[in-house]
């Protein structure tokens, strides 16, 4: 069995100067955060689910969603589950115990709208998660990045973070 670690959606972010935006996944037992660079599509829905914006019409996500939930179907988890030769795959979970492959982006968005977990399989967090923690000021439990009160220190690092890690670290 595939052993998984369950991830918090911390939120998108854009890497500069390029402005691609990165989906950033917490782990929930440790200080690790895996980089996700997506699309600028992904990356609106998922922060407009995140923030719970329900825009007039319905776009690509949830109109997946909405078809799902009329054929009788139920999402019940996603998970990032593996990464070959630099590319992210991820698979939704269903209630009767099927899986479908998808882009992590999409699945996560997916999971935002239904609020259901996220999981990355152990592999791909041991390989292409990165340790925030400098030190033992940042403990998993403290403030987090999708947090209000987040302190100075804690967006610095972050920021750190986020200035060092690039596309071609994955690869």
């Amino acid at each position: 069995m595939e052993v998984v670690r369950q991830v918090d959606v911390v939120g998108v972010r854009l890497e500069l100067p390029s402005n691609q935006p990165v989906l950033i996944l917490r782990d929930q037992q440790a200080t690790r955060y895996l980089p996700l660079w997506i699309g600028t599509a992904e990356a609106t829905a998922i922060s407009l689910a995140l923030e719970g914006v329900d825009p007039p019409r319905p776009l690509t996500h949830d109109l997946l969603a909405n078809v799902i939930d009329h054929l009788g179907g139920q999402v019940t988890s996603v998970t990032v589950s593996e990464l070959v030769e630099g590319t992210f795959f991820a698979t939704i979970n269903f209630l009767n115990n099927d899986s479908i492959s998808a882009r992590p982006s999409d699945a996560v968005a997916l999971a935002v709208r239904n609020g259901v977990p996220v999981f990355v399989a152990q592999d791909v967090m041991d390989f292409a998660g990165m340790d925030l923690a400098i030190d033992d000021d940042f403990a998993p439990g403290d403030a987090g990045f999708g947090d209000t009160d987040m302190s100075q220190e804690e967006l610095e690092k972050f920021r750190a973070f986020l200035d060092d890690i690039k596309p071609d670290d994955f690869s």
